[in-house]
């Protein structure tokens, strides 16, 4: 009788150390999720509070502008002339726009067609050579791309044009595109790789050719994509300063020729910030450009997320 007591006695212990065990176990995964889910939240409050502080130091201080300056002359007045007390935006914007545009035109269909032959034409070898070689070029700085523009690009454009200068909008343009060109082929290729494989061997099993298989089928699939890749791209080329700023010719003036030595939003104001007084209206005019610069940014980015969300609820 006693040996099967002693047996209960030695199992009852047992299971009470396990029990205290687990139970400090379960104590400090409690303690642990409570720790990160508070880091979390504090990364993403300091996160929000950041932003909000940015929007609300730059919109505050832009609007300080239309006191002494109307809607009217800031938007759509071409003569800046700050000396003169004439602040209109109008030249830097459109410019901005014409650039952007320009860069577009230039890059989308290259990256698009680069991400179509590493997705699905090249082979594995090339792949895993390009796609690295894409990472690279998306993290060069910006000033490298503006250092090659300056020493390489504008004195070859100066020959091909005959232009005396050969900085303007197209130089920028083709600087821009070179640098936005990782960025929109990397996303699209992804995009596209994430296409079914049952769409492809449904297409093929109607007698499609590869060609057609990628134009009617794949592109479409992967639209929503390289949109977002595209706009991602246009973020960019819309925010660059240092690249655009080396090569574009920094004058206030409408861009009438792609050699027209110009300047946009971006360009204006890092050439222009260091060199006025903080209580003035140029200032306030300059941070003016900047929260409609910020204010692109974020209409930008809320397409993504609209067509992200769009693209969730269709799978």
């Amino acid at each position: 009788m006693g040996a099967p007591v002693h047996n209960l006695e030695s199992r009852l212990k047992q299971s009470s150390v396990k029990v205290s065990a687990n139970a400090k176990r379960h104590g400090r995964h409690l303690l642990s999720n409570s720790i990160f889910r508070y880091y979390f939240l504090f990364s993403i409050l300091a996160l929000c509070f950041v932003l909000g502080m940015v929007i609300l130091f730059i919109g505050k201080t832009a609007m300080l502008m239309f006191g002494q300056v109307s809607l009217a002359d800031f938007f759509f007045s071409f003569n800046w002339s700050p000396e003169e007390d004439a602040f209109g935006a109008a030249a830097f914007i459109v410019n901005t726009l014409s650039l952007t545009a320009l860069t577009m035109v230039i890059a989308v269909p290259i990256s698009v067609g680069m991400a179509v032959l590493v997705a699905e034409i090249a082979p594995n070898w090339l792949k895993t050579f390009i796609r690295p070689v894409l990472d690279l070029l998306v993290g060069i700085p910006s000033i490298v791309y503006g250092y090659l523009g300056l020493t390489v690009l504008l004195p070859f454009l100066r020959d091909v044009s005959g232009q005396g200068l050969g900085d303007g909008i197209l130089a920028a343009a083709l600087v821009l595109s070179l640098m936005v060109l990782p960025t929109i082929c990397r996303i699209s290729d992804d995009a596209i790789v994430a296409v079914p494989r049952k769409y492809r061997d449904a297409a093929y099993a109607l007698g499609s050719t590869r060609l057609q298989v990628i134009m009617r089928v794949v592109l479409p699939a992967a639209g929503r994509g390289i949109i977002s890749a595209v706009i991602l791209g246009m973020t960019r080329a819309v925010g660059e300063t240092m690249a655009v700023v080396m090569v574009i010719g920094n004058t206030a003036q409408l861009a009438k020729t792609l050699f027209t030595p110009s300047s946009v939003l971006t360009s204006n104001i890092v050439m222009q910030i260091s060199n006025v007084e903080f209580d003035s209206t140029w200032n306030y005019a300059l941070h003016m450009m900047a929260f409609l610069l910020l204010v692109i940014s974020f209409v930008l980015i809320l397409i993504i997320r609209i067509l992200g969300r769009k693209r969730r609820d269709a799978a």
